[in-house]
């Protein structure tokens, strides 16, 4: 499978797979539903899914502009500096684990155990064939730097 890696852009990856968790509601119910059976708590344990993957996402966007470096994915080679900054301080990878927070929202939302099997599938797609191919040219680019870095902050989180 060589010739996944860097081909599906993270964001249309992380749409995919919501599109992929509505299916299973979409073929039981024959309608999207969700928000009418959480309850408080569940409620709120959703409610901050949701904010802290759309806050991860976009403090990593921000990072990177305040950097003057590309927030293509799809082109790790052309990173002009290695931002570990801000969120980059509790992540490497703050916009991936905000879309994981996303789809656990969503996941939360639905209500449905398939729907939340789609992550792993997401995370492990990620972790193989978009990660692993950034993290190869980062350590090209910025050698110990980018290793030390690695050695001080998790993937993930």
């Amino acid at each position: 499978m060589t010739f996944l890696p860097l081909k599906i852009p993270p964001l249309l990856l992380a749409g995919l797979t919501a599109l992929l968790m509505l299916l299973p509601v979409m073929l039981r119910t024959g309608h999207i539903s969700g928000w009418h059976g959480l309850r408080s708590p569940l409620l709120v344990i959703t409610l901050a899914l949701f904010f802290a993957g759309a806050i991860f996402c976009l403090a990593g966007v921000a990072s990177f502009r305040r950097a003057r470096t590309t927030v293509n994915p799809m082109r790790p080679l052309q990173a002009s500096t290695l931002v570990q900054t801000g969120v980059y301080r509790l992540s490497r990878n703050p916009m991936y684990t905000g879309f994981v927070l996303l789809l656990g929202a969503l996941a939360m939302v639905l209500g449905n155990y398939l729907s939340a099997l789609c992550i792993p599938l997401f995370v492990s797609y990620m972790n193989h064939f978009q990660i692993g191919a950034e993290e190869k040219a980062l350590s090209e680019l910025f050698g110990d730097e980018y290793r030390a870095y690695c050695q001080r902050v998790r993937r993930w989180l």
